[in-house]
């Protein structure tokens, strides 16, 4: 997921309009930027670690190669990139990104999204809903998803790290793909090791104990969550 309390508050969004997709407010190029910044993908192929989703053949790859995407249902480890691969999709398919988390939005957040969705929509946009920790929210809850998902107001894709077969509604998940996101394994870590060095134009600096940790990390992290 800088200025915000520089010049007052931040002018208030207008009705219908959303998050969108579009470049953050451009930072001073001199502005120092954190490494996990730094190696944010830009692009899904950039994901390391999920080829079976994101690689030339992968399932993600070719929904979106034939204009067929739909809701989706990430599971995965925490840190696997599940929010950037949210993020990525929706600058790929051109939708505006919202973004709630379950464990802190309830029925009246929920309400205020799908109404942004639709004014959204009347003005002819589309709107991919991400929804973090999407197993937190009730039965009752998960049912409010169905109408507009079923009408094309948004394009779901929840994360969740619980397997959505014993905490997601059947009906919920009839209506969306699930994607697994796999954890990282040695070759995954080496290429975001190889990644890192390019950026920073030197060797990390670690030595051959704290290598074989990271290497030996079953859940390190390829993309920002």
């Amino acid at each position: 997921m800088s200025d915000l309390f520089s010049g007052g508050l931040p002018p208030a969004r207008k009705p219908g309009e959303g998050t969108g997709t579009g470049p953050a407010p451009a930072a001073s190029a001199d502005a120092p930027r954190p490494l996990a910044d730094r190696l944010r993908p830009g692009k899904l192929a950039e994901i390391v670690g999920q080829d079976h989703l994101v690689g030339p053949q992968g399932t993600i790859t070719r929904m979106l190669r034939s204009s067929s995407l739909g809701s989706l249902i990430l599971w995965g480890p925490p840190g696997t990139g599940k929010t950037t691969a949210a993020r990525l999709l929706a600058r790929e398919t051109d939708l505006a990104f919202d973004q709630i988390s379950a464990i802190f939005s309830g029925v009246a957040d929920l309400k205020k999204v799908f109404e942004t969705a639709r004014m959204r929509r009347a003005n002819g946009r589309g709107t991919l809903l991400f929804v973090d920790e999407i197993h937190r929210f009730n039965r009752a809850q998960q049912d409010s998803f169905l109408p507009v998902m079923e009408d094309g107001t948004v394009t779901l894709v929840g994360a969740t790290t619980e397997n959505p077969s014993f905490e997601l509604n059947a009906a919920l998940l009839s209506r969306a793909h699930v994607m697994v996101f796999h954890a990282l394994g040695p070759e995954a870590i080496e290429a975001l090791f190889a990644r890192a060095e390019e950026a920073i134009g030197r060797p990390l600096p670690l030595d051959a104990g704290a290598a074989r940790r990271w290497r030996g990390w079953p859940t390190a992290t390829g993309a920002r969550r």
